[in-house]
């Protein structure tokens, strides 16, 4: 906050039964509200809300570091905020996602950060030890990975390999050394919007299904998802004996 920049002037408050509320430190007038909504997609208030390097923003997404002690925290400003987790030191901002950041992963050594976003085909790999370029894009189809709300990314328990489910149905799985594309699988007939490893087995779980809106020339079985359109999968890999 600085009077130089009036902009930056400002405080928000929460209290039960109401939105957040942005406020104009000067002047006391109100600047904008923010609407918070549960997993039920109902609107809801915040317990507690906090400043952070992003400014106002949705967060959408969080990320620990399994080994140097930090976090990153994505939002809908189009950038993610990496901080000390012992206490919540901001240490720097990533810009460069165009859309709102939805997703943000570590990868296994704490080395590297990967972040998506809304409507953007890409995957950002950072060198968390010098943010000031991208290492390399994943590049995604558009048709099929636009990330359009949160298509959850994880990563094999190894580390070498990213995965993500599309809009096609499929999970589609990356090289980490470079990003590049590797191989497929079809995992339902709808928008795969969750996909996890198990940490330490040959098991991943799939999610599948997203919400439709009716037309007026619709009919109400055109709007029901099928059992493999809306599911959840579990899926064993079989391991190679050799190298």
């Amino acid at each position: 906050m600085s009077l130089s920049d009036p902009a930056t002037c400002v405080f928000a408050s929460t209290s039960r039964g109401h939105p957040i509320h942005l406020w104009d430190a000067t002047t006391g007038e109100l600047r904008c509200t923010y609407r918070a909504y549960d997993a039920m997609d109902e609107i809801t208030a915040a317990l507690s809300i906090r400043s952070t390097l992003l400014g106002p923003s949705i967060i959408s997404s969080i990320s620990f570091s399994p080994h140097n002690g930090m976090l990153a925290v994505g939002s809908y400003s189009q950038t993610t905020a990496v901080y000390a987790e012992s206490n919540m030191e901001p240490l720097y901002v990533l810009h460069g996602q165009l859309g709102g950041v939805t997703q943000v992963l570590f990868s296994k050594d704490g080395n590297y950060l990967y972040t998506g976003g809304r409507k953007y085909p890409y995957i950002l790999c950072w060198d968390i030890r010098n943010t000031v370029d991208i290492v390399y894009k994943v590049s995604c189809c558009i048709d099929q990975l636009i990330l359009l709300i949160k298509e959850y990314i994880d990563i094999e328990p190894c580390g070498k390999h990213l995965a993500t489910g599309g809009q096609d149905g499929m999970v589609h799985v990356y090289d980490l050394q470079g990003g590049q594309w590797v191989t497929a699988f079809q995992a339902a007939a709808d928008t795969v919007n969750g996909f996890s490893f198990h940490p330490y087995l040959p098991f991943s779980a799939t999610s599948s299904g997203h919400r439709r809106f009716s037309l007026q020339d619709e009919s109400e079985e055109e709007l029901n998802l099928a059992g493999d359109e809306n599911c959840c999968s579990v899926w064993m890999f079989s391991s190679s004996q050799e190298g």
